[in-house]
């Protein structure tokens, strides 16, 4: 229980508020220690993935990746969020590849990573979602619904990433409410609801 807790809520705070958070987890588990997770061979892949892509993988660089390791093993959505220049966009393509080549051993039992980047706030929200044709009132399918329906519908058991590489708005994100529940849902304005599984 104290493992999801930490895996869950750690990942989310900031460093001032990590001494506070152990606190209270001391507080709630007194005598509670736990064991360190076995990432023998995800650390390494991290490393290896981190020099072919000309990145130094540093111990705060390396424990970001892992961060998001463990918050994409219990959710299947989430932020990334930071000032620019971060290291955001190199922390998942590097643990995108260690995932990759950890599968191509056949260790951890891993998938691939399927990659499809979005700037949502580069294009319209009609682009975006899509939108009806003011003349002919014909649908016609955004780049988020025509990656979501590629995605949805695909057999392999590959990850899918999809993600959203820009500022967050609320326009945008207030119509992902349904994908980033428990539903997994894309609705759009033509009616269609796409359905991840």
């Amino acid at each position: 229980m104290l493992r999801s807790i930490k895996d869950v809520n750690l990942p989310k705070f900031l460093s001032h508020d990590l001494p506070l958070f152990a606190g209270i987890t001391s507080d709630l588990f007194p005598g509670v220690e736990l064991p360190e997770p076995d990432y023998s061979v995800l650390i390494p892949a991290i490393k290896e993935n981190g020099d072919k892509m000309n990145l130094q993988v540093t111990k705060v660089f390396q424990e970001k990746i892992l961060q998001i390791y463990e918050m994409m093993i219990v959710r299947h959505g989430f932020m990334i969020v930071g000032e620019p220049f971060g290291g955001k966009s190199s922390a998942y393509k590097v643990l995108a590849g260690a995932l990759g080549d950890i599968c191509d051993k056949g260790l951890m039992e891993e998938n691939k990573v399927q990659i499809t980047v979005i700037n949502p706030k580069s294009i319209t929200m009609g682009q975006l979602y899509g939108s009806f044709d003011p003349i002919s009132h014909e649908w016609s399918d955004g780049v988020l619904a025509v990656s979501y329906r590629a995605f949805a519908t695909a057999t392999t058991p590959d990850r899918k990433w999809l993600i959203f590489d820009g500022p967050v708005d609320a326009i945008w994100i207030e119509n992902m409410n349904t994908v980033l529940d428990d539903n997994k849902k894309l609705c759009l304005m033509s009616g269609e609801i796409i359905q991840l599984s």
